[in-house]
């Protein structure tokens, strides 16, 4: 992760209303809960696929969602300690993380409303130094060989200082539950439910593989598909009343939430980057540029946030509607207009309903 996004996705972001609002006609809005503030911490996996749950609940007739967040940031924590140790320290170990991770946790650990459980800073965390306390922690722990068999405990003492003590038992519209049963008769949960997706040309289509991004601790499997039916699974899905958890790059002067759109700019003939317009002239998107992007570390993965809707320009440009977590920021209130080339370069993995997929899709995917 770039040193610039450690800021991207660490901090929300108070960004001032620069730019005129364009209009764009809307193509499909699909129900979501509102913008969150991750703060100062860098979760932005958590708030972005945690949005996606939300939404899932809404599109399932579940009622609406506000889950805690922190709850899963503290029990994903608690999973980076353990590879770390097993790995001896030869691992990565940082506040990211992807959008399975969220998934991981919730399966293992269960969910909990924010009601119940928001974390010790309140509504918006401030998680400043908590990665490097946790890590030097570690590394004192590994100096002693073999290592204290209660070294789990003062590993979540800090936890419990810095992001808080979770309940076991919490009350919900009048019944009390845990957080595996809630997650399984609230929130109807099945990890199952989701699917991981990307598009490389270095490994085979239609077949998973592990993706070599520092933030994928876990070592988790994506389907990799053609940049074609990785854009049209999107679209269709957006179109299909889905939402999709989007793991981007965003350190790059075309991604512009304080002007409210991401854009893949054609610089003009003086090497000026050209203006600020749905309808510009933008790069042509190909699979070979943008493994060119991936392979030489231009495209990394910086920022997830939470696709939700299609917009169109007057000169029929697609746009996807994307929800951030820096707050109700820029002239779209958090959210920003993504332009279809720069989704389709900066793009490096989503999770995905799996019901959104089709029968032909599902089928060349085994699943």
């Amino acid at each position: 992760m770039k040193k610039i996004v450690l800021i991207a996705c660490g901090i929300g972001f108070t960004l001032s209303l620069q730019a005129q609002e364009l209009p764009l006609k809307n193509i499909k809005t699909n129900a979501v809960t509102s913008v969150k503030n991750q703060g100062k911490s860098g979760t932005c996996w958590d708030y972005s696929t945690t949005s996606l749950l939300e939404a899932e609940g809404l599109r399932k007739g579940l009622g609406e969602f506000n889950l805690s967040e922190m709850f899963t940031a503290r029990n994903t924590y608690i999973e980076k300690a353990k590879n770390y140790i097993l790995r001896q320290g030869k691992a990565q170990f940082s506040e990211g993380g992807l959008g399975h991770d969220l998934i991981r946790a919730i399966s293992i650990y269960g969910a909990m409303p924010q009601e119940a459980f928001q974390g010790v800073t309140g509504e918006i965390p401030d998680h400043s130094g908590l990665d490097e306390t946790l890590k030097t922690y570690l590394d004192e722990v590994l100096k002693k060989r073999p290592l204290a068999s209660d070294w789990l405990k003062g590993y979540e003492a800090i936890l419990d200082q810095k992001i808080g003590v979770p309940p076991a038992t919490f009350d919900f519209k009048g019944k009390n539950y845990t957080p595996q049963t809630f997650a399984k008769e609230v929130l109807k949960f099945n990890a199952a439910d989701y699917v991981n997706i990307t598009s490389f040309t270095h490994h085979p289509y239609y077949s998973p593989f592990i993706l070599e991004a520092p933030d994928n601790f876990s070592n988790g499997s994506f389907y990799n598909l053609p940049l074609n039916e990785m854009v049209s699974l999107t679209k269709d899905a957006l179109k299909g009343g889905y939402t999709i958890m989007w793991d981007a790059d965003v350190s790059n002067r075309n991604f512009q939430q304080a002007k409210g759109y991401a854009m893949l700019f054609a610089n003009t003939e003086d090497g000026k980057q050209a203006p600020l317009n749905p309808e510009a002239k933008e790069t042509a998107y190909s699979a070979e540029l943008r493994q060119q992007l991936y392979e030489n570390l231009t495209t990394q993965d910086d920022h997830l946030m939470h696709l939700t809707g299609l917009d169109q320009s007057a000169d029929g440009k697609l746009f996807f509607k994307v929800k951030n977590s820096w707050g109700a920021v820029g002239p779209f209130q958090g959210y920003i207009e993504v332009s279809e080339p720069y989704f389709a370069i900066n793009t490096v993995s989503l999770v995905v309903p799996k019901a959104a997929l089709s029968k032909e899709l599902r089928k060349k995917l085994a699943l």
